[in-house]
């Protein structure tokens, strides 16, 4: 897969597995609040390299949300400084943010977030067409991603047709279409049952073993032990970052970075 990212003047920066994808250094998000501020994210250090799989836990209150978020470019910090693929995230523009949104970035919903009235194959083939590919280009690859996630068969289903096993997997290969740097999941499992929810662990499984970037927000210990790396927020501060055993190659033993 290509991971070659446009930045501000047309230059490309190629991330290699490895390589520093995402680094924050004294990050802060603080939001205004009745006359007061209140402090999110509070000097957060984080540096994600390409080929990880990593999960961000915490409780309630604890700013993994925000911290989601940031890594996301949904939003941008109020203080410290994020760089993506090597690109200061805080001086590009709304269009260029969006562009990073939809070629880097790959996102998984708890809520699947599928067009209720589109078939399988055309919720994946939404980011494509965002991002003005060609349609013989945008078949090949929604075809491709669709087989990565066993759902061929499944296609031409709307989602109401769909398990809802069956329905995140569809927005994990709308996630991968584009081939992007990052697949950023949200709660994935929150709303399956335990049987489903291991099986779309298995799908990420096999997904990360490919080669892709994987960041994985939950607050269950099951679905984090998935992950080769577990990095736990408290009070908007990194309170813990281990590197484990994940639990899909053997033990969960861990040690501390």
């Amino acid at each position: 897969m290509s991971h070659a990212a446009e930045v501000p003047g047309g230059a490309a920066h190629e991330v290699r597995p490895g390589e520093p994808l995402i680094e924050f250094e004294g990050v802060e998000k603080v939001y205004p609040m009745g006359g007061e501020e209140v402090r999110a994210l509070n000097g957060i250090q984080l540096l994600i390299r390409r080929g990880e799989y990593i999960a961000i836990m915490g409780p309630s209150g604890s700013g993994k949300s925000t911290l989601m978020n940031l890594i996301g470019c949904l939003d941008t910090p109020s203080g410290g400084s994020y760089r993506f693929k090597g690109i200061e995230i805080s001086a590009l523009g709304d269009d260029e943010l969006a562009r990073i949104r939809n070629r880097e970035i790959g996102f998984v919903f708890q809520t699947f977030n599928l067009l209720p009235r589109a078939d399988a194959f055309h919720n994946v083939e939404l980011p494509l067409i965002y991002s003005g590919r060609r349609p013989a280009e945008r078949r090949d690859r929604v075809w491709h991603a669709l087989e990565l996630v066993g759902l061929t068969d499944r296609a031409h289903h709307r989602p109401s047709e769909l398990s809802g096993g069956q329905r995140q997997r569809v927005a994990i290969a709308r996630a991968l279409v584009n081939e992007p740097s990052l697949i950023l999941a949200d709660e994935p499992t929150g709303n399956l049952d335990s049987k489903t929810s291991a099986e779309i662990m298995r799908a990420f499984d096999e997904i990360h073993a490919l080669g892709n970037t994987l960041v994985v927000v939950t607050h269950e210990e099951d679905i984090a032990n998935h992950a080769h790396r577990a990095v736990r927020l408290m009070d908007g501060r990194v309170s813990s970052d281990e590197v484990r055993t994940p639990r899909s190659h053997g033990s969960s033993e861990s040690s501390r970075l």
